[in-house]
């Protein structure tokens, strides 16, 4: 194994390491404690509110009241049902909030009797989680009334279905009429179209808002590679601010303008958003509320329409509310046009593998029924679209050791001279046509082929909860069995041990991906450094226990990966006439036990 090789590999090596570190020393501690910190900020606090007249600016009020129910918190407000193919809930007739949303299609865990996910929440209950649309006026003197989250509207039905739009109305009694038009699809959008009718006497000036608003710190998935928090497309530009770094902004805001676009909040499998014209100018807000108990809060607004007497004018807003599933988002960025939209997954910077990985992952799971299938499928396709590098590589890598009687011979010679020794060597290494870093080919392809499969099985929908074979239940998870409680026999999880609990979550899939890696390690000789020699000889050690945690959809590839790579290494070194010492290296280290 020529030196380039060695240093990509541990270069390797040191990314999963980083990964790992973050994931289980910092992001799954720092989940547990938002956790915490969610269930005494709803013990301690209701849901601040925004007054006038700048309602969408203005700093909340944090009354320190118990919270009630969600069942309690939904019956303070009279309600229209919500009822389609993929959610149901309701929409609060006081103050005419989207404040009620459930996921039919999805539960919590694998269990399918378990609860479905509840992603919209009432402001008095827990998790207070909701869109509101709504009037603003700059006049300070004799303004017009305008709907507040006080003001109960008037409903022409009783439930909202995608064949049957609801119609709410208000009447202020100053010659100001309010309609709001809402109809929802077989999915997750929203249509709101909102119009004023100017009965009274003078033109009126009015500004359409459209708001998320969440109560509390929500809970993180715990990766360090997924966005979670403020999220949106303003004009042509995307988005991405965390819960904790809006602290960071001046007064705990921050702005944007431009033509069209969305905002909203994004965990990493659900969103809420709002989504005004696209096709005007708006001002969006990310802004961070409250003291102990934040509020966080997307929002934008138009620019001022003047409403003359006699006269009318409309607006649309679209809200989405559900969960983040390629094919629906990309249906919505064609129609009705909303901004880059696929966007509302986190796809990274490397957004231009990724998304092809996933497609092509989500093909094979059409074809062949299992994503686990998929994912084996996947490895051997970037096997065969690489088989030229991958050949060139192992070829020098055959060459390579063709030549380490020669390069012993140099060492011998030169002593301690390693000027003289790496001058002869590259001598040698050029008339046998050897190129050493050619060896790390094979690594460089692993690493982007690695992260896109790691990021597709972290932010996308399709893979949660997606079975393998056997005890395999959700692809996206670790694997569920654990050796140090003899999988499943003792009753206690090991995870949970203090500080050292991450690394101890070595179930099937673990064991089987690291000692996949020292086979293959095994295909080559033992590096003649004693401080390598030491390290290459733990690192399957330190892959297992650190890789542990990882979704068994990765170690599934992985160790999958391993197999294919010592195979083909074994063939094109048996065709090089090159001895294959993998038995050797094998009886070797067994002897040595």
């Amino acid at each position: 194994m020529n030196e380039n090789t060695k240093n990509m590999i541990l270069a390797a090596a040191v990314s999963l390491i980083f990964i790992g570190l973050w994931d289980y020393f910092y992001a799954f501690p720092e989940m547990d404690r938002q956790r915490r910190a969610q269930s005494e900020q709803t013990r301690l606090a209701k849901t601040p509110k925004l007054g006038a007249p700048d309602q969408r600016v203005a700093a909340p009020s944090a009354a320190k009241i118990a919270p009630k129910t969600r069942a309690e918190a939904l019956a303070l407000s009279p309600r229209v049902g919500i009822e389609t193919r993929s959610i149901s809930g309701s929409i609060a007739l006081k103050g005419a909030r989207i404040d009620d949303v459930s996921l039919k299609n999805y539960r919590e865990t694998v269990d399918p009797s378990s609860p479905i996910i509840t992603l919209l929440s009432p402001e008095d209950g827990p998790s207070p989680y909701y869109a509101e649309l709504g009037y603003l006026t700059a006049e300070t003197e004799n303004a017009p009334a305008l709907p507040t989250t006080e003001t109960l509207w008037t409903a022409d039905a009783d439930q909202l279905t995608a064949a049957r739009p609801l119609t709410l109305s208000w009447d202020n009694g100053q010659g100001l009429v309010f309609k709001r038009i809402i109809s929802v699809d077989d999915e997750y959008l929203f249509t709101v179209k909102d119009s004023v009718e100017n009965k009274a006497g003078a033109p009126v000036t009015l500004y359409n808002y459209a708001r998320v608003s969440r109560v509390g710190h929500p809970p993180s998935a715990g990766y360090a590679a997924l966005h979670e928090g403020f999220i949106g497309v303003v004009g042509d530009a995307g988005q991405e601010v965390t819960y904790d770094k809006i602290e960071k902004e001046d007064n705990a805001v921050k702005t944007f303008k431009g033509v069209g676009g969305w905002v909203g909040l994004t965990d990493k499998y659900w969103g809420a958003v709002v989504a005004p014209n696209q096709n005007a100018p708006m001002e969006a807000r990310f802004a961070s509320m409250g003291g102990a108990v934040k509020t966080y809060q997307a929002d934008t607004v138009s620019d001022p329409a003047t409403v003359q007497p006699g006269a009318s004018a409309e607006a649309t807003t679209y809200v989405f509310a559900g969960a983040k599933v390629v094919d629906v988002l990309d249906a919505y960025k064609e129609n009705p046009g909303l901004k880059r939209f696929d966007l509302l997954i986190d796809w990274g910077w490397f957004y231009f593998i990724t998304r092809p990985m996933f497609r092509l992952i989500d093909f094979l799971y059409k074809l062949l029924g299992n994503f686990g299938l998929a994912i084996l499928s996947v490895t051997v396709i970037v096997k065969l679209a690489f088989l030229p590098l991958a050949n060139k590589s192992y070829q020098s890598i055959a060459k390579m050791k063709a030549v380490q009687p020669k390069i012993k011979e140099l060492k011998e010679k030169y002593g301690d001279d390693k000027h003289k020794f790496n001058m002869e060597q590259m001598e040698l290494f050029k008339r046998e046509k050897i190129n050493p870093a050619s060896g790390c080919l094979p690594v460089i392809v692993q690493i982007p082929v690695f992260f896109s499969l790691y990021k597709v099985l972290v932010v996308t929908i399709e893979m949660r909860h997606a079975p393998f074979f056997g005890w395999i239940k959700d692809l996206s998870a670790p694997d569920p069995t654990n050796i140090f409680n003899l999988f499943g026999l003792l009753p206690f999880d090991p995870t949970h041990i203090a500080i050292f609990g991450p690394y101890l979550a070595l179930g099937v899939w673990p064991l089987f991906m690291g000692v996949s890696m020292w086979l293959q390690m095994k295909m080559n000789p033992e590096p003649a450094d004693e401080i390598q020699k030491t390290m290459f000889a733990w690192m399957p050690v330190i892959f297992t226990f650190t890789m542990g945690g990882f979704a068994s959809g990765l170690l599934i590839y992985w160790t999958w990966n391993n197999l294919l790579s010592i195979v083909q290494q074994g063939v094109i070194m048996k065709r090089a006439g090159v001895k294959f010492e993998f038995w050797d290296n094998l009886r070797k280290t067994f002897q040595r036990a």
